[in-house]
């Protein structure tokens, strides 16, 4: 068996709950701004942050939300998210959060799936939330209502299984299918938090301007756990505005940006940027999707630092690889983190390769998920016996253990960072009436990554584009919207998905 190991020393495995851990990285600063809303500029101290967490744990408690009950939670990046997140988790309890621009059809889906018992959410979201909640209670934060939430604080961690208590439930479609709930223990994510500190050199001290959704593993483990448990501090935004983050960033003289590619574009060509002072930034580090080694190029040299990237999924808590800080490889996707070893893996014949061969990326380490939620079969089919878990994805590992995504196996389509599953949008579009097969697949795009763009096949009654496009409008968040939409007459059934997104493509060029 080829095993590619980190050159990273190993990060201790410590018996501590995520919150422990946070609460670990807070205590000796007390005094210090910790979060900050970044369009209010209201903010939180560490020992603020820690007070409210027990309180509301104490809270969540008395009403039996507590120890084994499941909370959900639907806003944007602001303090209170953070002190929700690890409330519950102190509690003993299951956070599943969930997408803000969901519609209440997909937040139906995930509360039922995950048996939530409450959902958490902002004034301006009410209408879908209670839409989307049936019987379940929704409370607004900021209301009389979310106040009375709070009680006599907990002062330790309630009990749980480190290993085994699922204490946060993201949803991702995984390698192919339909959104599935993570199920990620805490000792998933301390040990990713450690890892991530080691590896991308996390500095006391370091401020962020937290535009990574939380809700995303990306933002929840990086900029929300990391910067909080490492010595640092996030200023949250609610959504991505290039203006307020090229601000927080000079204003706090942020030493690391955190971003995807589609931020990488707006640094590397928007003229607002030369606006700013970001002299004290050393590091531009993005993920969530591959960026190519021209613009990561670009990025590094307007901003006279270096540009990096890491690696991960929402099984893997979420980082399996970062590209070290002293060692950049423009295009490369990083070297294994501390406790991590991976594995090229022939497609066809499951065979191990060499350095420099492509095949399905394997990843073994203390941070990959417990399995799916309601869903063993699609556990095993991305867990082996052994506990190698199958990305879906394409690599290549170089001499120097160097990690490069070249392509996908699994179905997903990455619009802007986010997972679109195709299997969800076509079964949304055959649902319709008058559309009887169709295909969704991922077309390239410079800024987004790639556009979903759907092919359907028409009977009686046949929709137009408009109606489809509002039918889509109606059922499924932004980011899942298709971009063009193509009629076809036959989808074929006999090619592979590989082939099939190949002759697609093939059929868009031709029509372009």
């Amino acid at each position: 068996m080829t095993e590619y190991h980190n050159p990273f020393a190993d990060v201790a495995i410590t018996d501590q709950s995520i919150t422990e851990r946070v609460f670990a990285g807070l205590d000796t600063r007390p005094d210090e701004v910790v979060l900050t809303d970044g369009p209010s500029g209201r903010s939180l101290t560490a020992g603020d942050f820690m007070d409210q967490v027990k309180r509301l744990a104490g809270g969540l408690t008395s009403a039996g939300l507590g120890q084994g009950h499941t909370v959900a939670l639907m806003a944007p990046n602001i303090p209170e998210y953070c002190v929700i997140f690890h409330a519950v988790a102190w509690a003993g309890g299951t956070i599943t959060t969930l997408n803000p621009t969901y519609t209440a059809n997909e937040v139906r889906h995930q509360l039922d799936d995950s048996k939530a018992e409450i959902l958490i959410t902002i004034p301006d979201f009410m209408d879908t939330a209670r839409g989307g909640a049936g019987v379940i209670p929704v409370v607004a934060i900021g209301t009389p209502e979310f106040a009375t939430l709070f009680g006599d604080p907990i002062d330790a961690q309630v009990t749980v299984d480190l290993d085994h208590h699922t204490v946060v439930l993201p949803y991702s479609s995984g390698t192919t299918g339909l959104p599935k709930g993570v199920m990620l223990s805490h000792r998933n994510l301390v040990v990713n938090v450690d890892q991530i500190i080691r590896a991308a050199d996390f500095q006391a001290g370091e401020v962020a301007a937290g535009f990574l959704p939380f809700f995303h593993i990306y933002g929840m483990t990086v900029l929300m756990n990391v910067h909080l448990a490492g010595g640092g501090a996030v200023v949250t935004m609610p959504r991505f505005d290039l203006p307020l983050f090229l601000q927080i960033c000079q204003d706090h003289k942020s030493r690391r940006m955190w971003i995807v590619p589609p931020v990488a574009l707006a640094l590397a060509k928007h003229p607002l940027v030369d606006e700013y002072d970001l002299g004290s930034v050393e590091q531009v580090f993005s993920g969530a999707a591959p960026m190519g080694a021209e613009l990561s190029n670009v990025v590094g040299e307007r901003l006279n630092c270096v540009s990096l990237q890491g690696y991960g999924m929402t099984e893997l808590s979420p980082v399996s690889h970062i590209t070290p800080g002293t060692g950049n490889r423009p295009g490369a996707s990083g070297q294994a983190v501390p406790n991590t070893t991976c594995r090229i893996v022939d497609i066809d014949t499951g065979a191990d390769l060499q350095a420099g061969e492509e095949g399905e990326l394997w990843i073994k380490g203390p941070q990959v998920m417990q399995g799916y939620l309601n869903n063993p079969k699609a556990t095993a089919e991305t867990i082996t016996d052994d506990g190698w878990l199958r990305t879906g994805d394409i690599a290549l590992i170089d001499a120097d253990g160097y990690m490069f995504i070249v392509d996908r196996l699994k179905e997903l389509i990455k619009f802007k960072g986010f997972q679109v599953a195709p299997a969800e949008l076509e079964a949304t579009l055959v649902a319709m009436d008058g559309i009887t097969d169709a295909a969704v697949i991922g077309l390239p795009d410079p800024e987004a990554g790639e556009l979903p763009i759907a092919f359907v096949v028409t009977g009686e009654n046949a929709p137009d584009a408009a109606a489809i496009t509002a039918h889509l409008d109606d059922q499924l968040a932004h980011y899942k919207q298709v971009h063009q939409i193509h009629f076809v007459d036959e989808i074929p059934k006999s090619a592979s998905g590989k082939i099939l997104r190949r002759l697609l493509r093939d059929q868009v060029a031709k029509t372009a």
